[in-house]
Formats: structure tokens, sequence, C-alpha cells
């Protein structure tokens, strides 16, 4: 069944603070993830139809953080794809993806700490964020995410501090 489902097109944001650190979100469907991989992701989102996904990332940090004070500062040159595992098949996203090619970009935080309001949409994904360092990423992610992950880690790492 898996094979004949299509991947959802998305897009990612590695944002990254004056310090070099970068933004995570714990999601709220995993409040007591603390130290969990998985619990903790980068913001990411779908792309509308006919949308630009430079445009798309920053709707999406608006939607997810509340705040678009960011500006692209590179696009990652392949669209990074992951498959879900077989038990969230017909389950997560909707249940109609099986899995998602995404678009990264690495972004420049133009706000203050401030600006960030994971309150802003009244059913918010994420319920804490923080920043951390590039390096740390692939350890956060859940198992089927940790490559994608580890690829972002390595291609901005010139970006990181």
């Amino acid at each position: 069944m898996s094979a004949s489902l299509p991947y959802r097109r998305n897009v990612g944001a590695v944002l990254f603070n004056p310090d070099g650190l970068v933004l995570v979100c714990r999601r709220a469907d995993l409040p007591n993830a603390e130290g969990a991989p998985g619990g903790w992701q980068l913001p990411q989102g779908g792309i509308d139809d006919d949308e630009d996904p430079a445009e798309a990332v920053l709707r999406e940090l608006a939607e997810e953080i509340g705040t678009d004070r960011a500006e692209v500062i590179e696009e990652h040159p392949e669209w990074l794809t992951y498959d879900l595992p077989p038990h969230l098949i017909g389950v997560a996203l909707g249940g109609r993806y099986r899995g998602q090619t995404q678009k990264w970009f690495a972004l420049r935080f133009l706000g203050r700490d401030a600006d960030i309001r994971l309150d802003a949409d009244p059913n918010p994904e994420f319920d804490a964020w923080r920043w951390t360092t590039l390096d740390s990423l692939p350890a956060l992610a859940v198992d089927f995410k940790r490559a994608i992950y580890e690829r972002l880690a390595r291609d901005f790492a010139h970006l990181a501090r």
C-alpha cells in the first residue's frame, strides 16, 4: 500500500540566531518526550499548490512559531525525502502520504526571542522551544528523519558558529 501513496511536498526551516544556534521546537503531542528522539524538531510544513518554497518556509514560520522575522540565507540544493515507518502509514500525515519530500532552507533570525510565539496558532504544533547547536540535531530527530537531520547538520555547518 505505501508504494502507491505519494510523498507530501514540504518545506523545513533551519533558523539560526546571531550566535549561530538553531531553533528547535518540542512537539505538543509529545510533551513528556523532553529528552526522547523525535520530541524536538525543526519547524516544517506543507507547501500549498503553486506556492514558491521560499515563500512557504516564511509562511510556515509565521504559522508555527508566530513570526516570520527571518531571511533566507541558503537553500539546500536537493529535495530530501523520508518514508514513514510501516506503523505510521495510513495514520500520520492524514493517512494520505508515504512520507515527505522536503526543501530545506537556512534562515537568519531577524527578531528577538520575544517574537517567537508558539501560542499564535489556536492549535499549536509545539509547546516549547529552545536554541541548540546545529550538530545536536541528529540526536534530537526521530529515527526515520535522522538521516535528513544529519545531512542538514553537515551541509549547513558552514553557517553555524
